[in-house]
């Protein structure tokens, strides 16, 4: 009986083994390689129709229309195809939770206390997660991976999604400090009454500038830590800021309400700080004073229902146009948790039918999203000497009915497309006799 029972086990976990995709990161490719005959969406506005990109080592040598091929290189033939530079989620716990509720051992993204400047979410990230598959086959290959909880948050980096482990995956290390902007407005919960929950009788505003005092003071302990030249102990929190104080990080700054955003100028003000606004929902009410501060912007969540009662109910896919035209840099992003942030694209393609040309809204799902990263000078567009972070398309990228990616290149290495949910189609394909 008790060799049976360790048999049953043995095959049940053979039959979970067969059952994951067997997916690993592509080996490097050394020499040169060839994408002809495509439309290249350059990711800065140009596009270049029939055009070819040539690859050397993984970077991008030249892309034009009339590039000599030669006979012994690898060609893709994009002939009928859109080609694009690799899209970039700017803010995410991708690899960092896995299973949203229920699942603790699997999330690793909320650090307990309310300053934890030196939590770095690179070290937690999860290269074998099984989301990051499905994301690089909707054409998303680079991403800032990001820690949440508490006031400050801790540090993000720039991953690229084809990696062993998380030191492969680093692909620009610690690039901004995240900080949690008190909330001003406390809205109230209109099921609250039926369910008999009493509302908090506290005043927001009043709390929140009491954080908000804190935060400064925070900043400028730091500011007079780093200017002394020796110190006897060593401060962890202080020194995880110094990235601020030299420019070598941005503050990411998660607001959504006008006053939150008025503070940010704040910090700019004060500090100089290099601040980016995470959310910004209520942006395009102050879009020239963001652009007169230079301070971008990474729209959230633009499938969502506006922040305010009486904003217009499209307001969400209109703020990318208005904040354009005000000239504020920005980004979109996807945060929604059922479909897992692989409808970035799609989030463009509804940014592209309010007001944004078919080319901004690319931009701003890629070379934009880099500049605010801090990794343009790499990436987010296809021109020489940048990474081959390259997408092949049948169709329009933007549109969810064309958008079937066919091949895609991270630093000129074709990573495979295949995930889960590809393998359980052919499966129930190969069951109901349909292939």
């Amino acid at each position: 009986m008790k060799n049976l029972i360790i048999l049953i086990h043995c095959l049940a976990l053979l039959i979970t083994v067969q059952a994951q995709e067997d997916v690993y990161p592509a080996k490097p490719y050394t020499g040169k390689l060839f994408i002809t005959n495509g439309t290249i969406h350059v990711g800065n506005g140009q596009v270049v129709e029939n055009g070819s990109i040539e690859v050397d080592n993984g970077k991008i040598v030249q892309v034009g229309a009339n590039i000599t091929v030669p006979a012994d290189a690898k060609v893709i033939d994009a002939k009928g195809k859109q080609v694009y530079p690799g899209l970039i989620l700017p803010v995410t716990d991708l690899g960092l939770k896995e299973i949203g509720s229920g699942v603790r051992g699997s999330n690793d993204y909320n650090e307990l206390g309310e300053y934890n400047n030196s939590i770095r979410s690179i070290v937690a990230y999860n290269s074998d997660s099984k989301i990051i598959n499905t994301l690089k086959a909707n054409g998303i290959l680079l991403a800032g991976v990001t820690p949440q909880g508490g006031t400050v948050s801790g540090s993000s980096t720039v991953v690229q999604l084809d990696a062993w482990n998380w030191e492969d995956a680093a692909y620009k290390t610690d690039n901004g400090i995240h900080l949690n902007m008190p909330t001003f407005v406390t809205r109230p919960n209109r099921f609250a009454a039926f369910a008999g929950v009493r509302q908090p009788q506290t005043d927001p505003a009043k709390e929140a500038l009491k954080k908000i005092d804190e935060i400064k003071d925070l900043f400028r302990q730091a500011k007079a830590y780093l200017q002394e030249t020796t110190h006897k102990e060593s401060n962890l929190k202080f020194e995880a800021l110094k990235g601020l104080f030299n420019k070598t990080q941005k503050l990411f700054v998660h607001a959504d309400q006008v006053k939150q955003m008025l503070i940010a100028i704040d910090f700019v003000k004060e500090f100089g700080f290099d601040v980016v606004l995470v959310g910004a929902s209520e942006s395009f009410q102050i879009a020239d004073l963001l652009k007169q501060n230079n301070i971008a912007v990474i729209l959230s969540d633009e499938h969502a229902l506006p922040a305010a009662e009486d904003d217009d109910v499209d307001q969400p896919f209109k703020t990318p146009a208005m904040l354009q035209k005000a000239g504020v840099l920005f980004a979109l992003n996807d945060e929604h948790a059922e479909s897992r942030y692989r409808n970035l694209a799609f989030n463009a393609g509804t940014a592209a039918a309010y007001g944004l040309s078919k080319e901004q809204a690319l931009q701003a799902i890629t070379l934009n999203s880099a500049r605010i990263l801090g990794v343009d000078d790499k990436t987010g567009s296809l021109e020489a000497g940048k990474d081959a972070n390259i997408v092949v398309s049948d169709g329009d990228i933007l549109d969810m009915r064309t958008s079937i990616i066919q091949h895609a290149f991270i630093q000129g290495r074709e990573v495979s497309l295949e995930n889960k949910q590809k393998q359980l189609y052919e499966r129930y394909k190969y069951k109901y006799e349909l292939k």
